[in-house]
This record gives C-alpha cells, sequence and structure tokens, in this order.
C-alpha cells in the first residue's frame, strides 16, 4: 500500500503535481478567500439561498463613523502600513508559491516588479473597506427571504472588495515597510523551511498528515508563524495570535484551534523562556 504524503512533500520549490493544480477540497467564506490568494484573477462569491435560508457569513456592523482598529490600517498614501498586513501577503505569495511550484521569494520579487496590465485603475477605497479582522464563521439563519437577499447581496460586496483588494498590484496596496517587512518573512520561511517541516510533520494531526494537499494554507501559517519566531524575534503569544487570526480569516473548520495548538507546542519544545528560539540562539 503506498504511503500517504507528508507536509514535505509540498515545498514552495517542488510543485505538488507535475500537471494541473491541486484542487483544494475547500468550501464557504474562508475558502473563497483562499481560492484568491493564489493568484488573479479572482473568483466571485455566491451565497447560498436554499431553505432554511442562510448565508456564508454576517455582514460586517455598520460604521458608526468612529475608527475601527479591525478595520485596514493605511499610511497617509492610502496603502495598508500594518505588520498584518505584511503576514497576509507572505501567505498569499507562500500559498500561491507552493500551488506553482516555485521559490517564494522570487515569486515575491517577480509580482512586485511586474508591469501593470495598461489601463489598469486601482480604486484605493477598496482598501478603506478592507476588514483584516473579518473572519468567516457558521451559516446564519434568517427569518425572510428579504432579510437573506439582503445580506447575501452585502457578502457578495465584501467578497468582491476583498478579490480586488488581494489581486491588485503589490506596490499600490502596501506601503514599503509593509513589503519590506513581508519579503524579510519570505526570505526566513525559505531558510528554515526543510528543519520546520520535520518538526511539523510532527505536530500536526495525522488527518493533516493524510490530506497534505488539502492543507496546504493551513502549512503556510505555521510555517510563516515559526519563520517569524526564529528570524525576527517577535513574541510568540503575538505570533500565535496573528496565525490563529490568518486561520480564522481563510482557513475551514477547526484550523484556528489545530494551528494554535501546534504553535504552542513549537514554543513549548523549541523557544526558551526569554522567547528565544533555539534556532535563533544557534545563529548568534
Amino acid at each position: 500500500m503506498e504511503a500517504a504524503p507528508s507536509a514535505r512533500a509540498f515545498s514552495p520549490s517542488s510543485s505538488p503535481s507535475a500537471g494541473a493544480r491541486p484542487s483544494l477540497p475547500l468550501a464557504g467564506l474562508a475558502s473563497r478567500r483562499a481560492r484568491v490568494l493564489a493568484a488573479p484573477p479572482p473568483p466571485r462569491a455566491v451565497a447560498s439561498s436554499r431553505a432554511p435560508l442562510v448565508v456564508s457569513s454576517p455582514p460586517p456592523p455598520e460604521d458608526s463613523g468612529t475608527h475601527n482598529p479591525a478595520h485596514a490600517k493605511v499610511d497617509r498614501s492610502g496603502r495598508f502600513c500594518s505588520p498584518r498586513a505584511a503576514r497576509e501577503l507572505a501567505l498569499m505569495i507562500s500559498y500561491a508559491a507552493c500551488l506553482e511550484g516555485t521559490d517564494v521569494v522570487r515569486l515575491f520579487d517577480r509580482r512586485i516588479s511586474a508591469r501593470r496590465e495598461p489601463g489598469f485603475v486601482f480604486n484605493k477605497a477598496c482598501l478603506l473597506n478592507y476588514n483584516h479582522m473579518s473572519f468567516g464563521g457558521g451559516p446564519l439563519e434568517v427569518g425572510t427571504e428579504q432579510e437573506a437577499e439582503k445580506l447575501a447581496s452585502q457578502n457578495d460586496k465584501d467578497s468582491a472588495n476583498e478579490a480586488d483588494v488581494l489581486s491588485a498590484p503589490p506596490k499600490l496596496v502596501y506601503n514599503n515597510y509593509v513589503l519590506r517587512l513581508s519579503r524579510e518573512l519570505l526570505v526566513a520561511v525559505a531558510s528554515g523551511w526543510d528543519k520546520h517541516v520535520v518538526i511539523i510533520d510532527k505536530i500536526i494531526p495525522q488527518a493533516w498528515k493524510d490530506e497534505p494537499v488539502a492543507r496546504i494554507l493551513e502549512l503556510c501559517i505555521l510555517h510563516i508563524a515559526m519563520a517569524e519566531m526564529a528570524s525576527k524575534g517577535t513574541p510568540h503569544k503575538v505570533v500565535i495570535n496573528e496565525a490563529v487570526d490568518l486561520a480564522k480569516r481563510f482557513c475551514d473548520g477547526g484550523a484556528p484551534r489545530v494551528i494554535n495548538g501546534c504553535l504552542r507546542t513549537f514554543v513549548k519544545d523549541h523557544v526558551d523562556v526569554a522567547g528565544t528560539s533555539q534556532e535563533a540562539k544557534s545563529k548568534s
């Protein structure tokens, strides 16, 4: 009987298949975001209206006119400027690199230097409406068809806005700080991949080992988090919280809980009390 492939089989520099990209059995709002991460052109969201009337997730709360820290932070140029945006960009590149079978840093550099199509116009208002803290959830039951249509319409608008942002040229969306931090994270991911994939193979559940193609996104989140702790010295609690939030945003099911447990195990076994990883100490 042929052994199931391990997480090691799906690195950014070795394609998971020689032909077409793997089909990821994902569903729901989080999976639509995951597909947008791979490459443009992005898909559009489709909400369900079958009885009982449900939609994939509720719309964001109405804007009260006050600043909502959950929404994207932009600088004076109107571009994203937060570390969360850098981690999200690093995840987008890592996921696409695994699907394409290419090096993460080379793919990042290629996307940054890519020329815009003639006549391309990006509406920066999309960035103001983008919410880094918009998490997927279970179906929302509603009482009337009108309510379902209203929520589905809002869901479509939000998904289309996210697709426009995630598929736009990075230099139009992220400022220099975010681009620099994201590249540093990807360099750390590439340099620590072989070591971290061995660790990941030991701490992820067997179900993830049995279906690594369907868990590329989750594995990328683990690699980015471990690489950040090993190379940047970011407090592990911050890194774990950020990784869990990425899983809530882009993954389905119990992924956030599993990623939280995996990273806590990594910290316990590979990070000392001062918060320095054994890998970082060996380099110093």
